[in-house]
Order: structure tokens, then sequence, then C-alpha cells
């Protein structure tokens, strides 16, 4: 599943979920690179 992370204040990934960790973060995969971070909360249309 293609899902958005943050790594910080500016900085956003987009990838495919790999895991997630004990603290709530996710793991995506980029190409050959995985990436730690929060997940971005979709936002629902009004």
């Amino acid at each position: 599943m293609l899902r958005t992370i943050s790594l910080g204040t500016c900085i956003s990934v987009q990838g495919i979920v790999v895991g997630s960790t004990q603290d709530g973060k996710l793991m995506v995969r980029v190409d050959d690179k995985t990436f730690v971070g929060v997940p971005v909360v979709q936002a629902h249309a009004r």
C-alpha cells in the first residue's frame, strides 16, 4: 500500500509500506532505500 510519511517539519516521503515500529512510525520503501517517519493523516473533504 502506498503511504506518505513525514520525516520532519518540511520533508515528506511517499512509498510502499514495509513495516511499522512499536512507537507508531511507519517504514516505507522507495527504490532501494527504506525511510522511517510519522504517518501523514489523510484529510477529509467537507
